[in-house]
């Protein structure tokens, strides 16, 4: 049944068709792993009474339990909302709710938490289905609307309440909408209470979902719940290329992903030399053209117009001796003396073709039988003149079958007319 949840509604299983369970497929969206689901409560310690429930794509609340329901992970409940009822599934339960409650609201009051009312049978979740069926189509007529009334705005995802009383829609806009005769275009087209909210980029890349160019599914619609700031100075340390359209996610923002290994390349670049140092030799004035990081090399060229020598990789080292020996006022003669041995990786050879995309494609292809000629070659020493060829032969052996054919039948013949006119 948590498929039912699912954006695109129709309750069928995507991803790995596991029911739903899987991360792929957007049906368990933020899914969270009760690691203490078998771990018993001490003896007289009463059970948290906080629960956390899913609803359409990443949005999640908390619920108090307050009829002791037994419930476990997946289980549809209905819920209090304002106004109505609406149903989600249980995602968080038992100490692990505690945690969460902790982490994502730590002002969160507990008394005045919304109840759940009851666990969903078969005509709530129908009508849960019901209320999922209809987003779609109500979604492309409200931004109809929205383009009618010349809003700069974009309507990105409406959620319907399990009782069909209320629609959510979520849109972005680069600024401040006037949207009050949408709302009433929208209650009058759809005979519903209208609730909007503003989202960013990021939290409706999030909702949607999909995959990044890593291939992996979404991390904001998968995992991540806190969207921090990405500068373009993550992309600088890194040594990555500062091209926007590599750098930027399906939300058109820079990547999150960029955070993730920044501490590590921070920590790594202060045993560098500082980049904008430049090392004067005889030869000329070498300057910073850019570091790996990994391999411990830093390479450098020099400033004149030839550039003869290309990139010269230095080790950090030996960077620092040149600095050194700059700073007493001496020059070596040129980098080459200081160039740090270089690893050469080894070359990959496609052995078993393995590689190729057409690998396979010999096994499919159709085997036509070539047909062996018909002709009959006889042997040079029986032509008749030199200037035959030996295909020419089967070609005289026919002309010569012809001439005995009309020998023997001119013989016939005349001997039928001898036999009927004797001299």
């Amino acid at each position: 049944m948590a498929c039912s949840n699912c954006s695109t509604g129709g309750g069928i299983p995507r991803g790995c068709k596991n029911n739903g369970t899987c991360s792929s497929g957007g049906c368990n969206k933020l899914e969270v792993y009760d690691w203490l689901a078998n771990i018993a409560l001490p003896a007289g310690q009463s059970a948290y009474d906080i629960v956390e429930v899913r609803f359409k794509n990443s949005r999640k609340s908390f619920f108090r339990n307050t009829k002791n329901f037994s419930l476990s992970l997946g289980d549809v409940v209905v819920v209090e909302a304002t106004p109505g009822y609406d149903i989600g599934v249980v995602s968080v339960v038992g100490e692990l709710a505690k945690i969460q409650v902790r982490k994502k609201a730590p002002g969160f009051k507990p008394l005045e938490a919304k109840k759940i009312s009851r666990i969903a049978v078969q005509e709530d979740i129908d009508k849960w289905a019901q209320a999922r069926s209809l987003e779609k189509e109500v979604m492309y007529k409200s931004r109809t609307l929205a383009v009618n009334l010349g809003l700069e705005m974009k309507i990105s995802d409406v959620e319907y309440q399990a009782d069909l009383s209320k629609a959510t829609f979520y849109y972005t806009a680069e600024g401040r909408v006037d949207f009050r005769q949408l709302i009433k275009d929208m209650a009058d087209e759809f005979k519903i209470r209208v609730e909007m909210r503003q989202i960013g980029s990021r939290q409706e890349a999030s909702r949607l979902g999909g995959i990044g160019s890593c291939g992996r599914e979404l991390c904001c619609s998968t995992w991540l719940t806190d969207f921090r700031s990405v500068s373009t100075s993550a992309a600088r340390y890194q040594q990555l290329s500062l091209n926007p359209q590599k750098l930027a996610g399906q939300c058109g923002k820079l990547k999150c992903c960029l955070n993730y290994e920044l501490d590590m390349y921070l920590d790594a670049i202060k045993s560098f030399p500082k980049a904008e140092t430049k090392l004067h030799t005889e030869k000329g004035t070498a300057i910073h053209i850019k570091t790996d990081v990994f391999k411990r090399l830093m390479w450098y060229a020099y400033d004149d117009v030839s550039g003869a020598n290309g990139l010269i990789p230095l080790h950090p080292d030996r960077v620092r001796e040149i600095v050194k020996l700059n700073t007493e006022g001496k020059k070596p003669h040129e980098l080459n003396e200081y160039v740090a041995e270089v690893i050469k990786e080894p070359d990959y050879s496609n052995v078993v073709g393995q590689d190729s995309l057409n690998r396979f494609e010999h096994a499919f292809k159709s085997k036509k039988k070539k047909k062996k000629p018909t002709q009959r070659v006889a042997e040079v020493s029986n032509l008749s003149s030199p200037s035959e060829t030996v295909l020419d032969q089967p070609k005289k052996e026919n002309n010569q079958r012809r001439n005995k054919r009309n020998f023997r039948r001119k013989g016939n013949s005349n001997r039928t007319n001898n036999e009927n006119n004797p001299s």
